[in-house]
Parts: C-alpha cells; structure tokens; sequence
C-alpha cells in the first residue's frame, strides 16, 4: 500500500472529525444532548485530559500530556513511513493510518481549541472570538459527542464490589478520532498474524 493511499485515508479522517467538533462547538452548549435512539445520543462533553476523562494532576499537566502528544505523533508518522518503506502488509499501513489521523485529530484540539473558540458553559461558542479563546495555545479541550448508552440498570446484588450499584453500558463520550484509534488498535489484534507476519511466511509469500 502506498504512502498516497495512506495519506487519503488520513485526511478523510481527520476531515470527519474536525467538521464534527466544530459543529458540535459551535450548534451546542456544554452538555446539551439530542437522543437519536435510546441507545445512541449526541451530548456535548469536553474532555480535559486523557482517556476516560483522567487527568496529569499539576499546574503544567495539561501541557505535559499536549507535548507528549507531539512526541508519539511524530513516532507513530515514523513508524507509517517505515512501514510504507519496507511494503508492510495493507492491514498495518491501514491500522497505523487510522491510529494516526485518531492521534492526530485530539491533537488538533488539544493545541488549538483553547485559542480559536471561546467557552461553551451556557452559550454556544464562537469561532476566532474577538475577545480571544478561553485558553491558551496546548491547552485546548477535546470535544467528544457520541454516546452510546446501550444498557442502564442496577447490577445484580450478587456481584462482588458492585452489587447493587447503578451502571451505564458504555459510559464514556468520545469522538471520531477515539473510534479511529480503537479501530486501528482492534485491527492490530485481531489480524496480528497478517499485520506482522513472520519471515518464514513473508518468504513464502
């Protein structure tokens, strides 16, 4: 698979996430939600640190987390470059792509949100505000807005810690770059034996 294939797939990516969020940013107001199904729900959320809502604790953890950011995109574009260089099998080149335009895509937001759009508690926000954005530059939020409550009920009193506990199937809100990324990472998984085959089998082939 080429590196011009590679590429498109990128930016088709990156072209659906961006055009989500900003619509999302700028059509609704923190927290405001429409119910498309009962199991499916577009709620505006802003995610401020990693995965699943965790946070670097500290004054400089939010850029800490943005840079390290910048230094795995690097690693991963390295590793699509090298692997488009050495004819690595289409499934990798399309895991790596997907887990790179996913990476990229919260990057976006991480390093420009803060200063392009102002804030979105109570008021749908605007782009390139006249008064400035409600941060700085690495210190953008990323929007999330799918949601996908498929089960809600109280647990079965029975289970060990949670008994009886109320609980979400599937809590977190994400976006389309968490999707590219888990897609990209779920391809690796299931089809590892086709994404790194072994020399004998590439010797074979």
């Amino acid at each position: 698979m080429s590196l011009k294939k590679a590429s498109l797939i990128i930016i088709l990516v990156l072209l659906i996430d961006q055009i989500s969020k900003v619509y999302i940013k700028t059509h609704f107001i923190l927290g405001e939600e429409i119910h498309v199904f009962d199991w499916f729900r577009i709620l505006f959320v802003e995610n401020e640190g990693m995965a699943w809502g965790a946070k670097i604790p500290g004054e400089y953890g939010k850029l800490l987390l943005t840079l390290f950011r910048l230094v795995a995109i690097v690693g991963i574009g390295y590793w699509l470059w090298d692997s488009v260089r050495k004819n690595a099998s289409r499934i990798l080149i399309v895991s790596i792509a997907l887990i790179f335009a996913g990476a990229m895509g919260n990057i976006i937001d991480s390093v420009f949100y803060g200063i392009v759009f102002d804030d979105s508690h109570n008021q749908l926000a605007t782009f390139m505000p006249a008064d400035g954005g409600y941060g700085t530059l690495f210190h953008g939020k990323v929007v999330d807005m799918l949601y996908f409550p498929l089960w809600k009920g109280y647990l079965p009193e029975w289970l060990p810690f949670w008994g009886g506990d109320y609980f979400t199937f599937f809590e977190p809100v994400f976006n389309v770059a968490d999707s590219s990324i888990t897609i990209g990472v779920l391809l690796l998984l299931l089809f590892h034996k086709k994404a790194f085959p072994d020399k004998e089998e590439k010797a074979t082939e």
